[in-house]
């Protein structure tokens, strides 16, 4: 069981799920951004290609506890990354999306608060205004609503996720 930085207690392993296809350009950057949480013990980070041409796979395997081939499908790749990893806690985070500062931390207080699942709100960095706006209105219909995306990094207990049966693999936003 390792210790959550910016968590006060200590909490399960967090497996961190990032499904690729064809990221050689933004991988390496990607997986970088996670190296503090791997070396202090707090995650894993799976990497599930879902049949890559490029050098995906090569440029992840040293930023990554596992690379791992999965049919095409985010939703199939998710899955199977779940059934790899061996956190009691899964974050799903897509190659081009970044997590907050002290996510991991915020998770720890979330879960240990009693919370089953969470998301992050979306922030899209871009020229002009109107993805600042796009940004507002995703943020805005996952509070009112409770549906997430996977630009949002969603968190979910292992046995949660279990017990509801996985993603079903619907080839949406794909």
């Amino acid at each position: 069981m390792g210790s959550v930085p910016g968590f006060l207690g200590s909490m399960p392993r967090i497996s961190i799920i990032v499904p690729v296809l064809e990221e050689a350009c933004g991988i390496e950057a990607a997986l970088q951004a996670l190296q503090a949480h791997r070396q202090s013990g707090a995650a894993e980070v799976v990497v599930v290609d879902g049949g890559s041409r490029d050098a995906t796979r090569a440029l992840a395997a040293p930023l990554a506890d596992r690379v791992i081939e999965s049919r095409r499908g985010r939703a199939l790749q998710m899955n199977a990354g779940a059934k790899a990893s061996d956190g009691e806690i899964l974050v799903f985070l897509h190659a081009d999306t970044r997590l907050p500062p002290g996510a991991l931390g915020l998770v720890g207080e979330a879960v240990d608060g009693g919370r089953e699942w969470g998301r992050f709100d979306v922030t899209i960095d871009g020229p002009g205004p109107l993805l600042a706006v796009v940004a507002w209105f995703m943020n805005a219909r996952s509070r009112l609503t409770g549906i997430a995306t996977g630009d949002q990094a969603i968190f979910v207990r292992r046995a949660v996720f279990d017990a509801v049966g996985t993603f079903p693999p619907i080839p949406l936003m794909e």
